[in-house]
Parts: C-alpha cells; structure tokens; sequence
C-alpha cells in the first residue's frame, strides 16, 4: 500500500489497528507500525491528524522495545537454567537436546 494515495483519515485509522493490534501479543504489528509510519509522524509537514499518529508510532516502538526487553530476557534465563530445571524445562522445550548437560 502506497502512504502517499492514502487519505490522513484512513492513515490514522489504519496506525490505530496496528498499535492495537500490537497488544494481541503481535510485537510484528508495533515494528510494522514504526517503521511504515515514522516518515508520516516526524518527517512530514504537520497536519491535523500527524499528532496522533505520533502517539501511536512512539507508543508503538516502546512497546517493541519492552516486548524485545522481556523475550530478550526470558530466553537468557531459560537458556541458561534449562539443564538445571529438569523436566519442567523439557516440557517447555520444542526439541530436547540430546547429551549431557
């Protein structure tokens, strides 16, 4: 979809979706949202309805930057504990390594 056909209604409209769409634990949508709006929130000349694609967008990559922070960490520590967690991590592992730990 060409940004530049779009009316500003339809742009805030559809920055809307994806912000909220964000919270369905779709951290994809907020990078989406950051990255196909940025130009139209801080590049752009101001028009009425920029503000608050602003809000979304800077809303949107905090969002992405916590969600990255939390899997970040959560993979970290699950790494490095899963030999020591036993069999509550095999249950929470895809695939089971095989060897000694």
């Amino acid at each position: 979809m060409n940004l530049e056909r779009v009316p500003n209604e339809e742009k805030l409209n559809l920055c809307r979706k994806y912000y909220l769409g964000g919270f369905a634990f779709l951290p994809f949508l907020w990078l989406v949202n950051v990255v196909w709006f940025f130009r139209e929130a801080f590049v752009k000349p101001a028009y009425t309805e920029q503000l608050q694609i602003k809000t979304y967008v800077k809303r949107s990559a905090l969002g992405l930057l916590l969600w990255v922070a939390v899997l970040t960490t959560w993979i970290t520590i699950f790494q490095h504990f899963r030999a020591q967690w036993g069999e509550v991590a095999d249950y929470l592992s895809f695939t089971i390594p095989l060897g000694i730990p």
